[in-house]
Order: structure tokens, then sequence, then C-alpha cells
């Protein structure tokens, strides 16, 4: 069963976020708060991890789309090719915020996702989850949790995460209520942006 911790975004409890970051260094599954909706979340870098998590959305993992959380720009250059100055401004300007950017992929993509020409980034305005990614010291592997009814409903309440996924996860962080709003998601591997899914962060930004 998994655990259970409650973390306050004003000010995140050291002693908790290093319990956070041991399950994931220890091929654990998580549960997090970000600025949008909870996201399910492991290591970038371990495959058993990635895999379970591609089992619990129902895809092969070389099929997934996920996001990588960062917790700033500073490693972007890790996994995206080169990028020009007015994307790079237009990344400053609104993140950390409630967008995944779909940018072209590099060679130094882990392992996993090799085989992948594009690459969902992520810097969420939430500072437990920046502070999970900042102490495991590389990205953190996301996807949305929801509800399954005909009604795409994000889950909301931690408590009510905790017993729907106790079975599922290692670990369900509280930190509050969560939105039910998904991220925009702008794709910016092409030659013009292209808004792929309208959520929470305005699309007027460019």
């Amino acid at each position: 069963m998994a655990q259970f911790i409650k973390i306050y975004e004003e000010n995140p409890n050291e002693k908790e976020l290093n319990k956070v970051v041991e399950v994931l260094q220890n091929g654990g599954l998580i549960i997090y708060p970000t600025d949008t909706v909870y996201g399910l979340g492991c290591d970038i870098s371990n495959t058993k991890a990635l895999e379970k998590i591609a089992r619990i959305k129902g895809v092969k993992l070389e099929k997934a789309n996920f996001s990588f959380v960062c917790s700033d720009l500073k490693n972007l250059s890790d996994y995206v090719k080169q990028i020009d100055s007015t994307t790079f401004k237009l990344l400053k300007r609104v993140l950390p915020g409630p967008y995944t950017f779909v940018m072209q992929g590099n060679n130094n993509l882990p392992k996993d996702f090799k085989k992948k020409k594009t690459v969902g980034i992520r810097v969420p305005d939430n500072l437990i989850a920046r502070r999970i990614v900042e102490l495991l010291g590389n990205p953190i592997v996301s996807t949305s949790i929801y509800d399954e009814d005909d009604v795409i409903e994000y889950t909301t309440d931690p408590e009510l995460i905790f017993e729907k996924w106790q079975n599922r996860v290692d670990m369900v962080i509280d930190g509050g209520y969560g939105d039910n709003v998904a991220s925009t998601v702008i794709d910016l591997s092409g030659d013009e942006p292209k808004v792929l899914r309208e959520g929470k962060g305005s699309t007027d930004i460019f």
C-alpha cells in the first residue's frame, strides 16, 4: 500500500521531500501536485518504473507520450535540439506555468526515449513538484491522472486520489486540492507553434 504524505507548497519540508526522492530512486511511482491536475510520475531513467506507468495507462512504453517535468529551463539542452532565441524568450516568459511544450528531442534522450522525435517539456508553477525534481537531480516523467468516466474529470482531492490509487503506486503526496483543468499543450517542433490542447494556460502568448 502507498505511503500518504502531506507537504505544504508554501514551504515544502525538506525531510518529506527527501522521502519522495528516495521512493523515486528506488523505482517507485508517485502521485504529486502540479499547477494543474495531479500527476503520476517516476524517475526518467528507471525503465521498470516507466514500464509500470505505461501499463497503467494501457500503452506500450515506446508509444507513450509522457511529459518531462523539469525544475527550470537550464537542463533543456540536455533533451531538446537547440532552440532559437524567440522560442527561448517565450518559454522564459510563461514558465513556470500550466503549459506542456512539445519540442524536437536530441540524441541525449534517456535510452527508453531514444526513438522519440519529440518530447513534451513541463515546468509546473508548483514548488513541491519543482523541488522534487531538483533534489532528484533529473526530470521525472509524468502523465495526468483522471477518472475513468465519460466526461474526463480530473481528480482534485488528494484523499480520494489515495483511496483510488493506493494499491497501484508507492506514494501519494497531499499538496492540497488540485485543479481539474490540464495544462495547455503547444507544439513547437515545427515551423509554426501549434496548440494541440487548450487547457489552463492562455493560448494568447505568441
